[in-house]
C-alpha cells in the first residue's frame, strides 16, 4: 500500500491533517487485511533542535556537514523502509521540506511496487509564524510540556521552533511540484479548510493510492535483481559466454590464419567447430588477424556496458544465448568500423 508524505512550512498544521487523516484510513481499512502506520519525528523522539543550523549556536564546519539532520533523516527513512509494503499504507508526517529527499522516498515505494503521494499542508508565512510564536510564549510562560489545543482545533506540539531556526527552515523549504514524478500526484490541504473540505480530500487521495483510479507501479530497470539459471547468475553468465566467445576466436586464427569469419555457437556447451546453419557469425577485418589484446579490450567495453544495467531495459533478462547474439553483434560493429 502506499506511502503518504506530509509536507509543509513549520508549524503550519501538518500534523493535526496527518492526525485526521490517519483517522479516516483507520476507518475505510476496518476489517479489511491493511495496516496502518503513522511516522513522525515524535514518534521516534527526534528533537527539533537537529534541524537548528544557526550561526551563533554551530560553527561553520558543523552547519556545513549538517550531521544531526542527516541523522535524524536516516532514522526516518529506516523506519518508512521497515513498514512499508503492499500491505502497508504509511502516513509520514515532518517537514519534508527538501525535494531530494522526497525524491528517495519516492524511489523506495517503487522499488517494492507501491504508490506515493504527496499532501501538501497549505498556510501562509505569517500564519505559521503566530502559531509558533504562541508557542514560544506559552513555553516561557507556563514552561508546560503537554500539548494543548488552539483556537482553531490545532494541535499545539509540545516543542516549539526557536525562531532563527524557524526562519531558517521556511527560507529553505522547497515546495512540492506537481510537475515532478516524486511530487505527483500532489493534493493540497490549506489552514482554513473545513471538515467537509478536508473528507473529500482524503478521499479523493483514497481513490488515487488504493481505489480504482490506483495506477500500476513498476520499478526502475536499474533496481530489479538480474534472474537466475541453472548455469549461474548474470554477471556469471556475461563473464563466461563472452570468455568462450573470445577464446573460440582466437582458436579458429590459431588453426587457420587465413580464416575472415568464425562460426558461434549458440551455447557455450558445443564443441570447437561444430557445424550448425543456427550458429553465429562473427566477421573478422579481411586480412587482418585480431589478437587477444584486442578482443580482451573489445570484451571488457561490452561487459562495462551491460554490467550495471545499462542499454537492457528493452531486453529485460539476458540469458545466455542472448548474451553470445549482443556480444557476437557487438564485435561485428567494431571489427566493422576497423575497416
Amino acid at each position: 500500500m502506499p506511502l503518504i508524505i506530509v509536507s509543509g512550512l513549520p508549524t503550519s498544521g501538518k500534523s493535526t491533517r496527518a492526525s485526521q487523516l490517519h483517522s479516516y484510513l483507520s476507518k475505510r481499512i476496518a476489517d479489511t487485511k491493511y495496516r496502518l502506520h503513522l511516522i513522525s519525528d515524535e514518534s521516534l523522539s527526534i528533537s527539533r533542535t537537529v534541524y537548528d543550523l544557526s550561526p551563533d549556536k554551530l560553527p561553520a564546519h558543523t552547519r556545513s556537514a549538517n550531521a544531526s539532520e542527516k541523522d535524524a533523516r536516516a532514522a526516518i527513512y529506516g523506519a518508512v523502509k521497515r513498514v512499508l509494503s503492499d500491505k502497508d499504507i504509511v502516513i509520514l508526517d515532518g517537514l519534508n521540506y527538501i525535494k531530494g529527499w522526497r525524491y528517495q522516498l519516492h524511489c523506495e515505494a517503487k522499488a517494492v511496487r507501491t504508490p506515493s503521494c504527496i499532501l501538501q499542508i497549505g498556510c501562509s508565512v505569517d500564519r505559521a509564524r503566530q502559531t509558533n510564536e504562541a508557542r514560544l510564549q506559552r513555553r516561557d510562560d507556563s514552561g508546560s510540556e503537554k500539548p494543548s489545543e488552539t483556537e482553531t482545533g490545532e494541535l499545539d506540539g509540545s516543542e516549539p521552533y526557536e525562531r532563527s531556526n524557524w526562519d531558517n527552515l521556511v527560507f529553505r523549504y522547497e515546495e512540492p511540484n506537481p510537475m515532478t514524478r516524486w511530487d505527483s500526484p500532489l493534493f493540497t490541504l490549506i489552514w482554513e479548510d473545513d471538515e467537509a473540505q478536508t473528507d473529500k480530500v482524503f478521499s479523493d487521495l483514497w481513490e488515487v493510492i488504493a481505489g480504482e483510479a490506483r495506477k500500476v507501479i513498476r520499478p526502475n530497470q536499474s533496481t530489479i535483481q538480474r534472474g537466475r539459471d541453472a548455469s549461474g547468475d548474470y554477471l556469471y553468465n556475461l563473464d563466461r559466454e563472452t570468455s568462450d566467445i573470445v577464446k573460440r576466436i582466437v582458436e579458429a586464427q590459431r588453426d587457420n590464419q587465413d580464416v575472415d569469419d568464425v562460426s558461434i555457437p549458440r551455447s557455450s556447451s558445443s564443441p570447437q567447430g561444430s557445424g550448425s546453419d543456427n550458429n553465429l557469425t562473427v566477421e573478422l577485418p579481411a586480412g587482418k588477424k585480431v589478437g587477444l589484446p584486442q578482443l580482451q579490450r573489445l570484451r571488457r567495453a561490452y561487459m562495462g556496458l551491460n554490467r550495471g544495467g545499462i542499454g537492457l531495459e528493452a531486453v529485460g533478462n539476458m540469458a545466455p544465448e542472448r548474451i553470445r547474439e549482443t556480444f557476437v553483434r557487438y564485435l561485428n560493429d567494431a571489427f566493422e568500423k576497423d575497416e
